[in-house]
């Protein structure tokens, strides 16, 4: 009760801001910069008309997520503790994850502002190299709570068991958020895409932590989820808003520590499928035209605009990688769910 409620809650909270947030967004033309005809002709076509459409919506899943934890943490506590019952916000369970989401969306937050502004080089925003360092150390002091903190090196394999990596576990768990964070970055290209997408992904995930009896992590990717559907209510095509990295960035770390507190960090891949192939197809693109004198393999990339340049609607396209994404989140739970000695 108290995880559906809150994430009723969340939504109902979210959706009350969006006007709020977007009249701030639209006033101070916080609005998207497209990349120019120049440099990717392609996606310059399908997307010029999108131009000046605000890319901070992602501030209303975060904030929304904080209000909560905080507002049930204290008050609970200063009103003899009457909300003591709906409190998710726990040192075991959800203090990570809500540390990772707000730091990497403030880093978000202002890699769009620069953005938007067009402060930085390629027409605006920090440069790939200092978003990735920046990432790395968000990852880097995650990897180190996880190791020294909650004593955690294990990884398990799936009807195998669980191995414990030692310090090698550091290094993995920085890989496995920054390319999370990277690649559901990748995909959020579309109006609607990345919300239902992660909807996707967090619903298996928060399934998979209230079977391991994670309640308050339950909560916590309820919460998120409550927030995502009045985000997508609002970003559905034509969207009011884009979510900018501020909102996809924090949640693909987000999604990365929830994956390691469930220890189902090799069902990452499986259940964020279409993430991996979005940023797949970047990589072999780049390497095609690197390796293949500027040959492509792809019309465009991330391959949603492929798609869209092969002439499929944008909502077909939308809706037909939501239904992947809901199928490989379920299988992804399926064999968490086959996997006994994964539930504890």
């Amino acid at each position: 009760m108290r995880i559906f409620l809150l994430a009723f809650l969340s939504f109902v909270i979210a959706f009350a801001m969006t006007p709020i947030l977007t009249h701030f967004l639209y006033k101070f033309k916080l609005g998207k910069q497209i990349r120019t005809s120049d440099k990717a002709p392609i996606f310059f076509a399908l997307h010029q008309k999108k131009s000046g459409t605000p890319a901070m919506g992602g501030i209303l899943i975060w904030f929304t997520v904080l209000l909560l934890s905080v507002f049930f943490f204290y008050f609970g506590k200063w009103f003899d503790n009457i909300f003591m019952d709906l409190n998710f916000l726990t040192r075991p369970q959800t203090l990570l994850p809500l540390g990772a989401l707000i730091a990497a969306a403030l880093v978000g937050l202002f890699d769009d502002y620069l953005n938007v502004r067009k402060i930085g080089p390629y027409g605006g925003g920090l440069s790939v190299k200092y978003r990735l360092a920046v990432y790395t150390v968000i990852a880097l002091i995650a990897s180190l709570w996880f190791y020294f903190r909650l004593d955690w090196d294990i990884v398990r394999i799936p009807f195998v068991g669980n191995f414990g990596i030692g310090w090698l576990f550091i290094p993995f768990v920085i890989f496995v958020i920054v390319g999370t964070a990277f690649s559901v970055n990748e995909i959020d290209g579309l109006d609607g895409l990345s919300g239902g997408t992660l909807l996707a992904a967090f619903a298996s995930f928060g399934a998979i932590a209230f079977a391991q009896g994670k309640y308050d992590l339950a909560t916590f990717c309820a919460v998120i989820i409550g927030a995502l559907l009045a985000f997508l209510w609002f970003n559905i095509t034509p969207a009011r808003f884009f979510m900018g990295d501020t909102g996809a960035m924090a949640l693909g770390v987000t999604l990365a520590v929830i994956a390691i507190l469930t220890n189902s960090i090799l069902l990452l891949p499986v259940i964020g499928f279409m993430f991996v192939v979005e940023s797949g197809s970047v990589i072999l693109q780049t390497i095609s035209k690197k390796l293949r004198h500027g040959k492509k393999i792809f019309l465009s990339t991330p391959i949603h605009h492929h798609f869209e340049a092969k002439g499929w609607p944008e909502a077909k396209v939308v809706m037909r990688f939501w239904v992947i994404s809901a199928m490989t989140s379920v299988i992804g739970l399926v064999i968490f769910l086959m996997d006994r000695g994964g539930w504890h």
